[in-house]
């Protein structure tokens, strides 16, 4: 297909193509205009009176990847360039996640559902929805969004927890026993529905118990999701199925019929099955054997009329804490008691009491039950801390070294000393490539996960498509390829547009133009190397970032070059490139 007239706004010479299928790659020219490919052409195309011509030789033209699961629902409000995920790649971004959004809270219980779980600044949450808020519907919302100077194209679902706490009030949505009315219940499938015809590609649910909330009035109750009942759930999801939209959700990992719920609530048997994407795929290092149910249960789920699709973060899942302030230590009591005293004194004296180091230490010890955390402060690297002499050292070695302290009063000692200034390290799954190889290939994992716009200070996976590129080119190189370079792009592009129905990932002639050009020889090990980056919406706040800047030398959103070799271009974040993408609409 060729158009005449007028000259590219964009060429993209000589460069192998990836078009977002598992299809063969190819040596190719493409051509842009008006944010649209135009011509992907074996042929040299003309350049004359083309405003940008880039030379991809050698290097890989792919759709701009996706990611399926961040919190930037705060982040995006005042910092819409979302520069941190752009500069690797990800053009297509999804909001809402684990049943949290922004769409009709209240700005005062949207700093609680997100502060605490997601650790961003609960003062920033608040600040953030006051100043842009309130929408008077999912769909004010969505054209907010879309009519900021957005960086990456979006896409967003709807959270549960965010229309409970605005029909019930937080502290009804929260308290144990307490069931909607009717009148509740029909004005949360009101909300989920018109969320639906504004384009939302579905609904966030959360059952984990472990992900506390923030704030005074209902600190440390679970999330408003995890209150909600077999009724509820059922008539909330029967809109998900009869729409074709997802259901995002995490289950109790402590609760088996919380599976089966899930699994069940997918099915299609005699109805119309439900699109089910889950949390997590994660190879733990608390239980090596989870991992193995993930295929296995997917498949299951298929025979069954179901679409059951495991989120999978195809890194090592690296955490780094300040302190005790680590999302990890909710899943226990004597660590959620700490984490639930928001004054420091307060906390610091409990955590020299002995009878709390007694408790803490049980806790650390129990090794019954599915749990996250593989509670071994011998895996445990401190990195920094004002006491140069254990810097390198884990916890363990340092109890050894003080004369055979338990490991958890190592630790705790190094918190009333140090505070936050005690910075440490683990990782805590995804740690052995054979498995995450194994992983990659399975129909149903998606990959995702990043949770990139929280735990600023926790974790740093916003390049995790690269890393996950770096691992496939890596071993085809080596003879022992276990997917296509094709199949990989694949996973990260077209395959997640294609499953929640947006029109992205791919790149054809009538596409919109959201490309990456990465330099293969750039895929090194400097992609794990650590970093930080100042927060400008959080009063900047250090983030953690993992960066390598030569891997993608340009990034083109709506066939704008945004950002190329860690150089962001002046129209990022101050001239709208992408779009609020809605489910089951195709560009014009």
């Amino acid at each position: 297909m060729t158009f005449s007239g007028s000259s590219y706004d964009v060429i993209i010479k000589g460069g192998r193509v990836f078009d977002g299928s598992t299809g063969p790659s190819v040596i190719a020219n493409v051509g842009i205009r008006d944010g649209k490919v135009v011509e992907i052409s074996a042929s040299p195309l003309d350049e004359t009176g083309c405003a940008r011509v880039i030379d991809a030789t050698g290097k890989w033209v792919t759709p701009g990847m996706v990611d399926i699961h961040t919190h930037y629902d705060v982040e995006i409000l005042d910092g819409p360039a979302l520069a941190e995920s752009v500069r690797h790649g990800m053009t297509t971004i999804f909001l809402g996640s684990c049943s949290l959004s922004t769409v009709h809270v209240e700005p005062s219980v949207a700093g609680d559902i997100f502060g605490r779980v997601e650790a961003i600044p609960r003062r920033h949450v608040i600040e953030a929805v006051e100043t842009h808020g309130p929408w008077a519907s999912a769909g004010e919302y969505a054209d907010y969004i879309d009519s900021l100077a957005l960086g990456p194209n979006i896409a967003a679902f709807l959270g549960h927890s965010d229309i409970r706490a605005s029909e019930m009030g937080l502290d009804r949505a929260t308290t144990k026993g307490v069931v909607p009315t009717e009148s509740e219940l029909r004005g949360m499938e009101a909300k989920l529905s018109e969320a639906l015809d504004a384009g939302f590609i579905g609904m966030s649910a959360q059952e984990l118990l472990f992900d506390k909330l923030d704030g005074e009035v209902c600190r440390s109750r679970t999330l408003p999701s995890t209150y909600a009942k077999g009724r509820e759930r059922r008539r909330l999801y029967k809109i998900l199925r009869k729409r074709d939209r997802v259901l995002q959700a995490g289950p109790d990992i402590g609760n088996p019929m919380s599976f089966v719920g899930l699994f069940s609530a997918s099915t299609g048997l005699r109805r119309k099955k439900l699109k089910l994407s889950l949390l997590s795929a994660a190879d733990l290092k608390a239980n090596k054997f989870a991992i193995k149910i993930m295929g296995p249960t997917s498949r299951a789920v298929k025979k069954l009329g179901g679409d059951l699709k495991w989120q999978h973060l195809p890194v090592p899942f690296e955490v780094y804490a300040d302190g005790i302030d680590l999302v990890i230590f909710e899943e226990f009591g004597t660590g959620a008691a700490a984490l639930h005293l928001a004054d420091a004194v307060e906390r610091m004296r409990l955590l020299q009491d002995e009878e709390y180091r007694r408790k803490f230490r049980k806790d650390y010890e129990n090794k019954f039950g599915l749990r996250v955390w593989h509670r071994d402060f011998f895996d445990a690297d401190i990195t920094e801390c004002p006491d140069d002499s254990v810097i390198g050292k884990t916890f363990g070695q340092v109890g050894q070294e003080r004369g055979g302290l338990h490991p958890v009063d190592a630790f705790l000692d190094l918190v009333v000393e140090h505070g936050t200034k005690l910075r440490w390290r683990t990782t805590i799954s995804n740690h052995r490539p054979e498995v995450l190889n194994k992983l990659s290939v399975l129909d149903g994992v998606q990959m995702g996960f990043s949770d990139a716009g929280a735990h600023l200070r926790n974790m740093a996976f916003y390049n995790f498509g690269l890393r996950f590129l770096r691992r496939a080119h890596d071993a085809e190189k080596a003879g022992r390829g276990f997917m296509t370079m094709e199949h990989a792009v694949h996973r990260l592009t077209g395959e997640l547009a294609d499953w929640y129905d947006l029109d992205a990932g791919h790149l054809r002639v009538g596409d919109r133009a959201d490309v990456v050009v990465i330099d293969p020889a750039g895929l090194d090990d400097e992609l794990d190397s650590y970093h930080e980056n100042p927060v400008p919406a959080f009063d900047n706040l250090p983030r953690m970032v993992n960066r390598n800047d030569r891997a993608v030398t340009a990034v083109l959103v709506g066939g704008e070059f945004v950002h190329g070799e860690g150089v962001a271009s002046d129209k990022l974040g101050s001239v709208r490139t992408g779009r609020f993408l809605r489910a089951g609409q195709k560009a014009s």
